[in-house]
């Protein structure tokens, strides 16, 4: 397990994340709540069970144990602007244009020059850096 930031945020409530409290989804790969200390309060934004066909540990957050009916659209949250995506990530500015330009993370350009991301690409990104 990786050292969580203290600006990391769960997929389900965005809010933040302690390291007795980080999971990851085994079905989509998001951080998630998961309190996993007794006596240190916290929420639980997924569950954690037993499979008895591979006998280990299996992560699933809420999102991905309650599967809509049909495809959500997403939301402006979604949409991270250049200097948003570098304070989610810890990433400079800069660090985070040379990623977008050399084609690391999928990003789009506005008429007006803005860098758009989508949150789920920057996290990827950290994953890939093995800083997430």
């Amino acid at each position: 397990m990786t050292e969580t930031a203290s600006s990391d945020s769960c997929s389900i409530c965005t809010e933040p994340v302690e390291p007795h409290t980080e999971s990851y989804c085994n079905a989509c790969g998001r951080l998630f709540h998961l309190n996993q200390r007794a006596d240190l309060p916290g929420r639980d934004c997924g569950t954690v069970s037993l499979s008895e066909t591979h006998l280990a540990l299996v992560f699933a957050c809420n999102a991905c144990l309650e599967e809509p009916a049909e495809p959500v659209a997403p939301t402006l949250e979604a949409v991270l602007d250049l200097s948003e995506a570098a304070l989610a990530t810890g990433l400079s500015e800069g660090e985070l244009a040379e990623a977008a330009a050399a084609g690391q993370v999928s990003h789009r350009r506005t008429a007006g020059g803005s860098l758009l991301f989508d949150r789920e690409a920057v996290e990827a990104l950290l994953r890939t850096r093995g800083t997430a």
